[in-house]
């Protein structure tokens, strides 16, 4: 049985990542899903959160992380994850980050949840929240 697949993950800007992989995990909107060689053929919607990757050859104590915004995951023969914006740890703002998170807090406060607004703030506030979790090294997931 195949063990290997060839990952690639796509942002408007760039190709973020383009390897050969044993393991993918992504937040979809059923929860924490991992992906494998040979699974099933799926195209599923992705939530803000965190991108795990374990490479081929590499044990599950040396996994990538980055953070990723809402998108989706093509799983074929090969796996293909289009997102909004992808970012390494090492990439991360994180006093920018903070901000967002506090402005996003400040305004979910102002406003009602039947405010139109109201989505957008949470997604943003989401989005801050695990871009901080990926910058300091925190993979727990809620």
């Amino acid at each position: 049985m195949k063990k290997n697949f060839r990952l690639e993950v796509v942002t408007p800007e760039r190709l973020f990542y383009s390897g050969d992989i044993e393991l993918v995990i992504v937040k979809t909107n059923s929860g924490e899903e991992g992906f494998m060689a040979g699974h099933t053929w799926a195209v599923k919607l992705l939530q803000p959160g965190q991108l795990r990757i374990q490479e081929k050859d590499e044990d599950r104590q040396n996994m990538k992380y980055a953070a990723i915004s809402e998108g989706y995951i093509v799983v074929e023969d090969n796996v293909t994850i289009f997102t909004d914006a992808a970012e390494w740890p090492e990439e991360i703002d994180l006093a920018r980050a903070e901000r967002a998170k506090e402005r996003a807090e400040s305004r979910l406060k102002q406003i009602s949840p039947d405010d139109i607004e109201h989505a957008r703030l949470e997604i943003a506030l989401h989005r801050a929240i695990n871009r901080i979790r990926v910058k300091g090294g925190n993979h727990h997931h809620k």
